[in-house]
């Protein structure tokens, strides 16, 4: 059963930091891109960042570029997103999503601004940035 497990998420003020982490299981996690996308009430879901393996390629959207940091752990099948200098409208509950890498996701601008034909989703970890 493949899983994608989002954890870090939590309140925090403007100007302050957060990691979150998304945990790969059931997946060839060196054939598989992953992205983090994601969506606050009212509001479409939103590209945050992409981390494709076969090339070392990033993507961070227009929104959060300089503040945000993708990485990952290959040994632990985990990808992080460090966020920094968070803002009140960064709200949102965020999201991990899988994609192989054969449809280079992270180069697709559908799949990389809006997920569509990602693979599989985790759940979703909340992050509220608020005084």
């Amino acid at each position: 059963e493949v899983q994608l497990v989002e954890s870090g998420g939590g309140l925090v003020q403007p100007g302050g930091s957060l990691r979150l982490s998304c945990v790969a299981s059931g997946i060839s996690f060196d054939s598989y891109s992953i992205g983090w996308f994601r969506q606050a009430p009212g509001k479409q879901r939103e590209g945050v960042s992409c981390i494709s393996k076969s090339d070392a390629f990033t993507f961070y959207g227009d929104s959060v570029m300089g503040r945000f940091t993708i990485s990952s752990d290959n040994d632990k099948q985990t990808v992080y997103l460090q966020m920094n200098n968070l803002k009140p409208e960064d709200t949102a509950v965020y999201y991990c999503a899988a994609a192989r890498e054969l449809w280079a996701p992270c180069h697709n601008h559908p799949m990389r601004l809006q997920g569509n034909g990602m693979d599989y989703w985790g759940k979703g970890t909340q992050v509220t940035v608020s005084q």
